[in-house]
């Protein structure tokens, strides 16, 4: 593994843990050149997901673009880094299990806020309101009416 500081080819392994509820494998290293501390993951490579837009475009499923939307929607909520990580990898499992090579992006935001829905729901608002593309308050207050009614 080539290290980002100094480019050096030679590195140790010093911690591997799994990672994404064994999904991957985190390795912290240090470069034998310049003893620089780095982290590297490794997962199992699977058949990549295209994702047809609203516009009709195409785009590979991203994990990093799902991760950072949910973790806006659960910004200053009592959810941890880890429990978003999880509940990524959860959503990612079931689009792969349902769909084969691709998928409409509606699908997406329907599982996002599924599981949103049923961890915290001030996150699911959030995540509704730009998922749906709310248009004014109105709509706003009938998605949080309708929450209070399934309670």
């Amino acid at each position: 593994m080539r290290c980002p500081k100094c480019g050096h080819l030679e590195d140790r392994v010093v911690d591997t843990r799994s990672v994404r509820s064994g999904e991957a494998i985190r390795r912290r290293r240090i470069c034998d050149a310049c003893n620089h501390r780095f982290t590297t993951y490794e997962e199992v490579v699977k058949a990549h997901l295209r994702v047809v837009k609203r516009d009709g475009r195409y785009e590979e499923l991203d994990r990093q673009k799902l991760l950072s939307g949910v973790l806006r929607a659960c910004e200053k909520r009592p959810i941890s880094t880890s429990e978003v990580d999880v509940m990524v990898s959860k959503i990612l499992n079931e689009l792969e299990a349902e769909y084969e090579r691709e998928l409409p992006s509606t699908a997406i935001g329907l599982k996002v806020m599924e599981n949103l829905e049923q961890k915290d729901e001030v996150a699911y608002i959030r995540f509704a309101s730009v998922y749906r593309r709310f248009k004014d308050v109105n709509q706003f207050l009938s998605e949080v009416e309708g929450l209070i009614g399934r309670e």
